[in-house]
């Protein structure tokens, strides 16, 4: 039995469709609804359980007393976290993103479960102590993330890496992924945090201009504000890479290697519709100015020094993928 905690979100939801297609474990999806329509992310896949939050601890405990018959919990993939990088609530920030982490750890070291979290490209902060998934603890102090949501992941990567120096305080399988600029179908119910691809689609589609921020930036042009764009579909592969090599522990860079400009997502955009090319600037707000990150590119030799050898999705083709098979269908949901 596999439980993934944030299943019915974005990066979630389709690694429990690959799941689902592989029907290599009977899946657990811990996660919460509200009323609105991220329960579609869902709708094609059949699963085990469906698990609130605040009961997700006493499930898990209860399942390890099983012993190792039929209903155990062998993996935890651990991807629900408060990620709006907006977020001013800072003590539910920590709450959720940390000390939710923290106990998970606990109950996985406990009871000999696998543990596969996801950490975000946001603990670089504006880049300028790189971009490098390099997990000694002095690599790791000289980070400065930008937000508290940053904060949040970096403070739990920080304590990952102190605990599995020992065997005795680590689960037997503990992996964090940095995930940079994820894209791709079942983002829909994140609103203003859906990415650009997304946010910008109803624009391209109807002939109108896309608009992109300008540059604070003069070393930037406008649009050329770069970030490493990366498919759902690469994230949700390494993650299953993983768990078919229970041997590879570590915090791990998903990106695919090479910054893209603002600019290119657009082009590739209307070029997906057969658009004619019409991008406009406008002003960033300024509450966005301080924690704007203007550069991000994955490092990621240390996954493939790891094993991970397949290629990942060019930022045309996972765009084109997107929009034909996903954005302009009657149903988008994967």
């Amino acid at each position: 039995m596999i439980v993934v905690t944030g299943g019915a979100g974005f990066i979630g939801s389709n690694l429990v469709a690959a799941l689902a297609e592989r029907e290599i474990f009977e899946v657990v999806v811990c996660d919460t609804f509200g009323d609105g329509d991220k329960w579609r992310n869902l709708a094609r896949h059949e699963v085990a359980d469906i698990v609130a939050p605040e009961h997700l601890f006493r499930f898990l405990i209860n399942r390890a007393r099983r012993g190792d018959g039929w209903g155990r919990v062998e993996v935890v993939v651990h991807l629900g976290a408060n990620s709006s990088t907006t977020e001013t609530d800072v003590d539910a920030m920590l709450r959720q993103n940390f000390g939710f982490s923290m106990t998970l750890w606990r109950l996985c070291t406990e009871h000999r479960v696998r543990l596969i979290y996801a950490s975000s490209a946001a603990t670089y902060g504006d880049g300028g102590a790189g971009f490098d998934d390099d997990a000694r603890a002095d690599a790791l102090a000289r980070l400065r993330p930008l937000n508290p949501y940053g904060w949040s992941k970096h403070l739990f990567d920080r304590r990952a890496v102190r605990l599995a120096a020992s065997a005795d305080t680590r689960p037997p399988q503990w992996v964090g992924l940095k995930f940079f600029n994820v894209y791709g179908p079942n983002e829909y119910h994140k609103g203003a945090m859906q990415s650009v691809v997304a946010q910008k689609f109803p624009l391209a589609r109807a002939g109108k201009p896309v608009t992109l921020f300008r540059s604070c930036d003069p070393d930037y042009a406008d649009g050329g504000q770069m970030r490493d764009f990366v498919y759902v579909r690469d994230c949700v592969e390494v993650m299953m890479w993983l768990l078919d090599h229970a041997e590879v522990c570590g915090l791990f860079n998903v990106g695919t290697g090479r910054a893209r400009s603002f600019l290119d997502l657009a082009r590739a955009l209307q070029r997906a519709l057969g658009a004619d090319e019409r991008i406009e600037f406008i002003d960033m707000p300024q509450s966005l100015r301080a924690q704007y990150q203007y550069f991000t590119e994955a490092r990621i030799d240390r996954l493939r020094r790891a094993g991970y050898d397949a290629p990942f999705t060019t930022l045309e083709a996972g765009v084109a993928d997107y929009v034909a098979n996903y954005l302009a269908t009657d149903d988008p949901y994967r």
